[in-house]
């Protein structure tokens, strides 16, 4: 979902940072509020506190969105959820969760706490901005306070709407689990419900933008293309972790890996192991013991004259956490691992002993089958 992911802070052991893309949100609210919406609602003023309430704006939107997603994350902890952490990105905001809720009951307060709080900020918001009048704060800050309750009302409103997965979707999807006992069936019809909800706001801002409203448009064809997208992926997801939350690696890994001899030439490697299984590392063993690894960023190392001469010994990089995981592992954290480096394989390592080699492709044969000979 992201993509470069800054942290800023962390509160009450939640990590909050902010993927890049939210700065342009940033600045885009901080112009349209700017150049827009308080020249319009409350003219009169200096240009420079314009702009020192659109910042105002876009830092109190920055602190509505973390009071939402920190709501739900509290409720989460509550459960026993683990939180990996709070995001903001262009689209607002997530808590991220590392599994799906225990229960019916668990997803719908987890999912409620956001709207909730939002309302209820927005509701204290509104309190301070008219206090503010009615003992002669300056205006400017008054109406940056109302702007804001304001917009959390309309953010626990937008977020209660039945499309998965913003809260409302969340909220019908616990019923349904709650209804049927069945997760799996509960998020595919959720899901259906942001598919669809997504496409409409695609629409709109296809027809926003034929009919002359360019930046609204281009805002309702990117949300709901957002919406759809993460519907989609939800329900995905629900699927691998049911197929595969429980199994352990060494169900399906590879337990006669192809190994490389520390005495063996560079030259032999690029040409025996490299060019011919077309893998991008090779686990360096004697018998059984696991030496190390070695990678092509290696080989680049090394002139082209000495492949002859030098060994893979002498080349061998340890191995990380990064590409070995335990034979007892569950299927969801190699998936995980592989997620966060980037590695298709992972060497199935006990007590330093190679046992196997686990492959995305080999989990993902695995997956498939599961899914259509069980009911997941």
């Amino acid at each position: 979902m992201f993509g470069k992911k800054t942290h800023l802070f962390t509160l009450l052991g939640f990590d909050v940072g902010i993927d890049l893309s939210w700065i342009l949100l940033a600045l885009l609210l901080t112009w349209s509020l700017a150049k827009g919406l308080f020249p319009h609602y409350f003219p009169g003023m200096p240009e420079s506190t314009y702009w020192w309430m659109g910042v105002g704006g876009a830092l109190g939107l920055f602190v509505s969105i973390v009071f939402h997603e920190f709501c739900h994350s509290i409720v989460a902890k509550r459960f026993g959820l683990p939180m990996k952490g709070i995001t903001l990105f262009i689209f607002g905001g997530v808590a991220e969760m590392s599994d799906e809720p225990p229960s019916a009951t668990a997803e719908f307060l987890m999912a409620i706490a956001g709207p909730i709080s939002s309302v209820l900020l927005g509701g204290a918001l509104y309190g301070v901005g008219r206090l503010g009048r009615s003992v002669g704060t300056p205006e400017s800050i008054n109406a940056v306070f109302l702007y804001l309750a304001f917009l959390n009302v309309i953010l626990a409103g937008f977020n209660m709407i039945p499309a998965f997965p913003l809260d409302g979707g969340r909220v019908l999807r616990s019923i349904l689990w709650k209804v049927k006992g069945n997760l799996r069936w509960a998020t595919r019809i959720a899901s259906v419900f942001g598919s669809g909800f997504g496409m409409l706001l695609i629409v709109l801002g296809v027809l926003s933008f034929f009919t002359g409203s360019l930046i609204g448009g281009i805002w309702y064809f990117l949300i709901g293309w957002f919406i759809r997208n993460a519907s989609q992926v939800s329900y995905r997801q629900v699927l691998i972790r049911n197929a595969l939350g429980g199994e352990e690696i060494g169900r399906f890994m590879q337990r006669e890996p192809v190994t490389v001899s520390p005495g063996a030439s560079i030259e032999q490697l690029v040409n025996d192991y490299f060019y011919r299984f077309h893998y991008k590392m090779f686990p360096v063993a004697n018998g059984e013991g696991l030496v190390g690894c070695v990678t092509p960023k290696q080989v680049r190392e090394m002139p082209r004259e000495q492949w002859s001469q030098r060994r893979v010994g002498e080349v061998v990089v340890p191995c990380s956490k990064e590409n070995t995981i335990s034979p007892h592992a569950d299927a969801m954290q190699a998936l995980a691992t592989m997620n966060q480096t980037g590695n298709s394989r992972l060497l199935v390592v006990d007590e330093n002993h190679l046992v196997g080699i686990v492959t995305l492709k080999d989990m993902l044969k695995f997956l498939s089958l599961k899914i259509d000979l069980e009911e997941v």
